[in-house]
């Protein structure tokens, strides 16, 4: 497997979550289930935001990406993206600044930085909004440029926390429709969390249930049978 967390495990005060997950190179992953469930806590650990519990010595936690053991790297070091809820933009910059950032902060020559920002903006329906302000933006737009400043640092895994939850239902479908196919171009492996299971269906190759931090069922998600749901 191109992608493995293994023995992620964190006790809280109303869940334990307690799995293991892995993807293939360049597949789209969706983790399904109820609020508080645990599916922001497990995207937070793999990213090193959140640092998992320790359960017992003979099952540590560990991260490897594509034969690599980031488990021990800081954040900026994992080549993980993060596309957050509210899309997490900076209003002080331009749309294209906010692309180019990333980059920059790496050491990319800004000119080339913002050549970039640009070819991904054209990429994601955005083509002319590169000298506009953030805060002119709908929420469909705003996600496409979190999503754009995401694939700029060229992730090698990118991490998708419910970013179509606060876009109305007939654009939320259109937009995941969009990222689906911004995936498969661009080929990077995504784990994408949601709570509607038909949006995870359009969006992903496999599906993981979770309930109460744990594992319900996986597997493709061509297989994935409505009767399912009957575990929530």
């Amino acid at each position: 497997m191109f992608f493995n967390a293994n023995n992620l495990y964190k006790k809280m005060s109303t869940v334990t979550v307690d799995l293991s997950l892995s993807a293939e190179e360049g597949t789209m992953t969706a983790i399904v289930g109820p609020s508080g469930s645990g599916k922001t806590t497990v995207l937070r650990m793999i990213a090193g935001l959140e640092k998992s519990d320790s359960k017992d010595e003979s099952s540590p936690f560990s991260i490897t990406i594509g034969g690599t053991d980031v488990t021990k790297l800081p954040v900026s070091r994992r080549q993980i993206g993060m596309v957050f809820q509210n899309g997490a933009l900076f209003n002080h910059l331009s749309v294209e600044d906010n692309v180019a950032y990333g980059p920059v902060c790496h050491g990319v020559k800004r000119s080339e930085a913002r050549r970039a920002a640009q070819e991904l903006l054209d990429k994601m329906n955005l083509k002319g909004f590169g000298k506009r302000s953030v805060e002119t933006l709908s929420g469909g737009e705003a996600q496409r440029v979190s999503l754009a400043r995401t694939l700029a640092i060229k992730p090698k895994i990118v991490l998708f926390d419910e970013p179509l939850s606060a876009v109305d239902a007939p654009l939320r479908k259109k937009l995941g429709e969009e990222i689906r196919a911004i995936q498969k171009s661009e080929k990077f492996t995504g784990i994408f969390v949601t709570h509607d299971i038909n949006e995870a269906k359009t969006i992903s190759d496999s599906i993981v249930l979770i309930k109460n931090g744990r594992i319900l069922w996986q597997g493709p998600s061509k297989d994935f049978d409505e009767s399912l749901m009957k575990l929530f």
